[in-house]
């Protein structure tokens, strides 16, 4: 007999691309897009296109993350980014 707790849940995962997983990771660990946009050397703008684009993914498969926070959960459940990196 299996509990509830054995299971491992599963999720949809969106296709990210290696770059839309690089400015995330990085986003994800700053204080603000502008810190990660100088760390990525590219412009505030350019991370925030490609945060607009991740969570267009995310909705598309059914997981919408509006929120940072919500972004940083699904992060953590598709193993994008894990608890010691932040």
């Amino acid at each position: 007999m299996t509990s509830m707790l054995d299971k491992t849940p599963t999720y949809r995962q969106p296709a990210l691309t290696a770059r839309e997983i690089e400015i995330l990771r990085e986003w994800l660990v700053c204080e603000s897009k502008s810190e990660a946009a100088a760390r990525l050397y590219v412009t505030a703008a350019t991370v925030s296109t490609h945060i607009v684009r991740i969570r267009e993914k995310y909705a598309r498969v059914g997981r919408a993350a509006p929120t940072k926070t919500s972004l940083l959960a699904r992060a953590l459940q598709d193993g994008v980014v894990s608890i010691d990196e932040l």
